[in-house]
């Protein structure tokens, strides 16, 4: 990525082979969330006060050492992120697990990634990802199951759609009909669970009809036969799979007919797979299928798991996982504990392996974990049973917080703060995918107070007394021992390895180019990676064979009842990321879905006696989740579908886990996030309403549901309130002061009042007892940036809109700023398709995200004209 020398823009790289020059809108808007004013943690705070670096670092280690010595050292724990670049990840890991020696360790990455990486595991003997990005282009059936691309690798996902020719075949396996479906030439809706009966029914369905590589599984893998008979057991018939996955019997033979006649076959997995109890099995189920066809590390050929975090893999590499230790090395591999403690120079590293991250959070709720130290992620949000994780914190005696936003749900519970440097100020490496490492380089400066997480972390290992083996002066010393022990005593068994980068020299390390380990070549110019692995049909097992898993169906835990009649499911929305500390602040993300909402069929909205537009209140236990109904005829009936990512700073009850329990994979430990459970009703208020206010300005209003919407020049609130309220006499509360202009209408329940000051608007409340009827925010909020607005704007601020500027309508191209009324005017005007749509308005020509809705825009526009 490129950041231009004004500081307004970001650029693709042309030529990094992972995006070649492609950015989501997402990464497009990253120079809009680098700034240094309000919301940065710009020092370190202590228990409330601002204090010197040598005092927190002081308070670190002193809570660290006392609890060790009062406690033992599991009484410490440390939970990483995605976020973290490879050497901030390799250095945690070692204070941890090799002089601190505790074994909780662990990282957000066990939320995403954790059952691919144990299904890899079982099945190869390492984690490890056979292909490369090319092999989504090359393969000509193209499977994606539980893998909403489109919106959560839309990069990756346009990258797939270039390539579509004749005879390539795409099949999208999700229970929801997501942009992602518009690849589709066969969607299968199936019940939410049913993954492993499908798998099952592949590999049945190819030893009946002549599809297995009986020379490949005989040359190369064991247990197949157990394997097949389990899935026999499993889904004995293609009729019996279409019943348990609520399928069409002639889609099933089609899914599988096609499967067995394309030799180059790609099957993407993603969290739709991963976050189940039966995580690892999914994904196993999906390796069986290719191992039987022997279709693994072949160009055009394998699984392939897409990763849900810019780093998660560069995590693993170092040990980021509570059940690793570094360099791709287990507790239980035999040496491996001895190897790294005499690489490291320590006596000995954790007695591990360590609890995983629910387990973790669960230890610091009874009080085992005395002092937990929290990097770049936000558990109190992101962790099921969030209430739960949220009170852990609240007991835990010292909770450590090193971010670089001052705010979120998680450093609100914090004691000590310590301020990190955020993307654009980090420089080291990353790891992709496709086991792609590449540089990032820092291209703005440390803000006075702010320090890389490795330095901090080496800061306190000095204070702890280790200073001897943390003396790193730049990412570039971390890398290079990071590479020497993947390659120390590695004589072949661990295929992770970067011999070939372990003596890089400070200026090959700032000159390293994009490159797939392992490395085995020399350094430098020539160092080449590796594209695909087990293509000769060797993998990392004691035998070198790969592993057939026998799969049996696991329903998921959180079964619907009575009580909780409808299935939860949990994802990413197309503009935001995770937990929206940094992309919430940037007003453009959130013109496409501005708040939480709950996507439904429309038979349940009539069931469950809601209204599109309005407001609609989830529940499990103690549980609430509130959010704005949307009607989706693509939702399977009986289920809803939540974004994952607003948190407490910016939405009254819209923490979506709230509604999902902390029950994990037996393998994997990771979370159940796609099938919760939840009853739904509607939240009935007296009056909606729409405030908008002069940014910075104290708030002094009360509402039952508000949530917080960023615009470009206001900062802005939707509210809804249960109790009646007597709009004149308290909008000076609203307001801020004496409002100018007034407009009610009482019978209607309509309110509409602005102030003014000097010329300038100071606010606007717009309340209504029809949410529906609330007028659009973008023209008001173009109002504020006007130095004293005109006699025919002040005319039209009760109205929301100047009848001479088109009202936009909602917004489809976030990078362009492009809404569904412009495109339905372009459309009229005789653009026919997705192309003319873009030389006329832009919309599409940037990620390419919108693209889907463009495409239902045009095809509905082609209904109403027959």
């Amino acid at each position: 990525m490129a950041y231009s020398d004004s500081g307004t823009a970001v650029a693709g790289d042309k030529d990094h082979p992972a995006n070649k020059g492609r950015l989501c809108v997402k990464g497009a808007s990253l120079h809009e969330t680098t700034g240094q004013e309000d919301g940065r943690l710009l020092f370190p705070v202590v228990r409330g006060r601002r204090t010197e670096w040598a005092q927190a670092l002081d308070e670190v280690a002193h809570a660290i050492q006392d609890s060790v010595k009062t406690h033992g050292p599991q009484s410490v724990a440390f939970y990483l992120s995605g976020q973290l670049l490879t050497e901030d990840y390799y250095v945690a890991n070692k204070l941890a697990k090799g002089f601190i020696r505790t074994p909780h360790v662990d990282t957000n990455s066990r939320l995403c990634m954790s059952s691919a990486v144990a299904a890899h595991k079982r099945a190869f003997g390492a984690d490890v990802v056979p292909g490369c990005y090319e092999d989504l282009e090359l393969a000509d059936l193209l499977v994606l199951a539980g893998s909403n691309a489109a919106w959560a690798h839309p990069v990756l996902y346009q990258r797939m759609k270039a390539s579509a020719r004749d005879g390539r075949r795409v099949v999208v396996i999700d229970p929801r009909r997501t942009a992602t479906s518009e690849l589709a030439d066969l969607h299968l809706a199936l019940r939410p669970g049913t993954d492993t009966v499908l798998f099952n029914g592949l590999l049945s369905w190819l030893a009946d009809h002549g599809g297995l590589d009986q020379a490949y599984i005989d040359a190369h893998c064991q247990d197949f036969d157990n394997a097949l008979a389990s899935a026999q057991a499993a889904a004995p018939s293609v009729e019996s799979v279409a019943e348990q996955c609520d399928l069409a019997p002639e889609d099933v033979e089609t899914f599988y007919t096609w499967f067995a006649q394309t030799p180059r076959t790609v099957t993407g997995f993603s969290q739709g797979i991963n976050q189940s109890i039966a995580g690892t099995d999914k994904g196993n189920a999906i390796i069986n299928s290719h191992l039987a066809t022997g279709r693994v590390g072949k160009p055009g050929a394998g699984p392939f798991s897409l990763t849900g975090q810019p780093n998660a893999m560069g995590g693993r590499e170092v040990g980021g996982l509570a059940n690793t230790l570094a360099a791709h090395m287990d507790y239980d591999s035999p040496g491996a504990r001895s190897r790294v403690a005499d690489f490291w120079g320590t006596g000995a590293v954790a007695d591990g392996p360590g609890l995983k991250a629910v387990d973790m959070f669960e230890a610091v709720h009874r009080g085992d974990i005395r002092v937990i130290w929290i990097m770049g992620t936000n558990p109190a949000v992101s962790l099921p049973d969030s209430a739960r994780v949220r009170e852990a914190l609240a007991r835990c005696p010292t909770v450590i917080v090193s971010d670089c936003v001052a705010h979120t749900d998680t450093t609100d519970l914090a004691d000590i703060l310590l301020p990190a440097a955020g993307w654009g100020e980090k420089d080291g490496t990353v790891t992709n995918s496709e086991r792609r490492i590449s540089r990032q380089r820092r291209f703005l400066p440390l803000p006075a107070e702010v320090k890389p997480d490795w330095w901090i972390m080496s800061a306190v290992a000095k204070k702890l007394g280790f200073g001897e083996a943390f003396g790193y002066k730049r990412p570039a010393d971390i890398f290079r021992e990071h590479a020497a022990l993947s390659a120390h005593k590695n004589n072949g068994e661990r295929l992770f390895n970067l011999a070939g980068l372990a003596n890089l020299s400070d200026a090959g390390y700032e000159a390293l180019t994009p490159v797939q380990w392992p490395v085995l070549k020399g350094a430098g110019a020539e160092t080449e990676g590796s594209t695909r692995l087990f293509s000769d049909g060797r993998f990392v097992t004691d035998n070198q064979r790969a592993r057939f898993v026998a799969i049996e169906t696991r329903l998921a835990a959180q079964q619907t009842s009575d009580d909780y009649p409808l299935v939860v499911n949990t994802g990413r929305i197309r503009d935001q990321w995770h937990t929206m500390t940094r992309t919430a602040n940037t007003p453009r993300l959130l013109t496409h879905r501005s708040e939480p909402y709950v996507d439904m069929h429309p038979d349940d909205m009539v069931t469950h006696q809601l209204m599109e537009g309005h407001l609609a209140r989830l529940r499990r236990g103690d549980g609430c989740y509130v959010g704005r109904v949307r009607k989706s005829p693509e939702q399977r009936r009986g289920e809803v579908f939540i974004p994952i990512h607003w948190n407490r700073q910016f939405a009254s009850s819209g923490v979506a886990t709230l509604l999902t329990e902390s029950v994990t994979d037996p393998v994997s430990g990771q979370p159940e996030a796609k099938h919760g459970r939840a009853d739904i009703t509607p939240f009935r208020a007296r009056w909606h309403a729409r405030l908008l206010v002069r940014r910075n300005r104290p708030r002094r209003w009360q509402a039952d549901y508000w949530c917080q919407v960023p615009l470009h020049h206001s900062d802005s609130w939707w509210l809804a309130g249960r109790q009646s309220v007597d709009w004149p006499a308290s909008m000076t509360e609203w307001l801020g002061g004496k409002a100018h202009l007034v407009m009610a209408d009482a019978a209607q329940g309509r309110f509409r009042a602005a102030r003014l000051v000097n010329g300038q608007l100071e606010a606007v409340l717009m309340v209504d007892s029809d949410p529906v009827l609330i007028p659009d925010a973008s023209w008001l909020d173009g109002c504020f940036a006007e130095a004293e607005l005109c006699d025919a704007s002040r005319r039209a601020l009760l109205a929301a809109r100047d009848v001479d500027v088109e009202d936009p309508g909602a917004m489809i191209c976030s990078c362009f700023q492009v809404g569904e009324n412009q495109i339905a005017g372009a459309i009229a005007n005789g653009a026919k398709s997705v192309e003319a749509l873009g030389n006329n308005l832009k919309c599409g020509t940037n990620c390419g995200s919108c693209i889907p809705e463009l495409r239902d825009l045009l095809a509905a526009s082609v209904r109403e004209s027959a």
